[in-house]
């Protein structure tokens, strides 16, 4: 094993976990080369599924995925920690300590020695300083984070009900600040949760008595979608009775309120933040790997960074060029997805003295789930220069074919079959709404 070429990937998201159990079956199985995940938890759940553990609408616990019995059936190995530094010199990466819930060490500082690296460390929220915005909002760019806010949500829906039941004031106004595809996907799934209240005794709350509010900087929601898109999607939410605040900055986040740019003030006991990524701080000083403003390290149309031809970097922490244009490839799940297929090849050639294999982005469109209610988005994207705008039943079946996708790639056709078949019965046999 130690003789063996060892490919470290930071960085258990969509497209780190993809990669490493392709490389698992590909070159671990063999005894090719020594294949070893790293990251900050013990499970794996696809992040833009997040909005809806946030909801109640999705039971984290029955789409997580355990990293060291994947580990263990796909060949390659686990190590839990979060990267904290990197020595280029020596080839080691720094993995910080590991602490219980209490702060206690469980696990001192480690260093992992590597022939080939692999950063797919994903986003965080860009807050972009905006006051108070820290102290005073919710993320949704963990599970752990998902999890809390869906806590916090059922409190707040159990004390307006009290408050309803004593015939008090019991409004419960909630804001999300971006309208991105997650901002408005939440708001959506927030207004399901809404609805099903009712059904499970909290009869002194209505949806019409939570105020579910999306504001968005931009002149419309959804702005980097083409404007039919945008509109639709608006239609939409109005139809479910969200507010729309386009073309309106947000400049101070408070406890109870949301303050505009132009000073208006709106009352808000839950905010939500979901407007802007950024890479996480770590990389932007990382043993002399060039980074952006975003943090992201920005690497060749290689994926190799561009200090550095044994590290690479891929999904929403790298910056990655494309031919004939300024822009690099948008931090998009099936742009992660397109590159861990790529870097596959890549690692593959790399072992055998062949080049690496120039990332090329193809963009299939996009899509808007607004819960059980309606999908909309476009295909083909600017694959063939044109789109085609769907709707409904259909655009809902391509939505969820997403993460099936995601999960064949992990666990094969048949166990994907096996387990969509067990998401049916659990869905017919549990709340609609996850309670506690």
């Amino acid at each position: 094993m130690e003789n063996l070429h060892h490919i470290v990937v930071v960085g258990g998201g969509a497209g780190g976990l993809e990669l490493v159990t392709s490389l698992g079956r590909k070159l671990g199985k063999k005894g090719k080369a020594r294949i070893t995940l790293v990251d900050a938890g013990l499970t794996h759940v696809w992040k833009p599924l997040l909005h809806e553990v946030a909801s109640g609408s999705l039971d984290a616990s029955t789409n997580e995925i355990n990293y060291r019995a994947h580990a263990r059936k796909h060949h390659y190995e686990f190590q839990l920690g979060r990267m904290s530094g990197l020595s280029r010199e020596t080839k080691e990466l720094v993995i910080a300590p590991f602490l219980d819930e209490d702060g206690k060490e469980v696990v001192p500082e480690r260093r992992l020695k590597y022939d080939t690296l692999v950063i797919a460390v994903g986003s965080t929220a860009n807050d972009f300083g905006t006051p108070g915005a820290q102290e005073n909002c919710l993320f949704l760019d963990s599970l752990k984070q998902a999890q809390r806010f869906h806590h916090l949500l059922l409190n707040a829906f159990l004390r307006k009900n009290h408050e309803g039941q004593q015939g008090q004031d019991h409004k419960l106004n909630i804001s999300i600040i971006g309208a991105g595809a997650t901002g408005v996907e939440l708001a959506a799934e927030l207004r399901l949760a809404s609805r099903e209240l009712p059904v499970y005794g909290m009869n002194h709350l209505k949806a019409s008595d939570i105020s579910i509010t999306v504001i968005e900087a931009a002149d419309r929601i959804l702005p980097a979608l083409p404007g039919r898109l945008s509109a639709a999607a608006t239609k939409e939410l109005e139809h479910q009775h969200v507010k729309v605040l386009n073309g309106q900055p947000v400049s101070e986040i408070r406890p109870d309120a949301v303050i505009l740019k132009d000073g208006t003030e709106l009352a808000s006991e839950m905010t939500i933040w979901a407007a802007g990524i950024k890479a996480p701080a770590f990389l932007a000083n990382l043993d002399g790997l060039e980074s952006n403003r975003g943090n992201q390290l920005v690497v060749h149309q290689t994926l190799q960074t561009t200090q550095d031809a044994d590290i690479f970097a891929f999904g929403d922490c790298a910056a990655c060029p494309q031919p004939d244009t300024d822009r690099p490839v948008a931090p998009r799940a099936q742009a992660a997805h397109q590159q861990a297929d790529t870097l596959f090849k890549t690692l593959c050639n790399r072992l055998e003295g062949k080049d690496a294999v120039p990332f090329v982005y193809n963009d299939y469109g996009s899509l808007i789930n607004f819960s059980r209610y309606t999908t909309v988005g476009n295909l083909m994207g600017n694959l063939s220069g044109r789109s085609m705008y769907i709707e409904g039943k259909v655009a809902r079946l391509f939505y969820v074919s997403l993460y099936r996708m995601h999960q064949v790639a992990l666990h094969g056709f048949l166990r994907t079959g096996l387990i969509w078949i067990m998401d049916k019965i659990s869905r017919a046999m549990q709340p609609r709404l996850k309670l506690h």
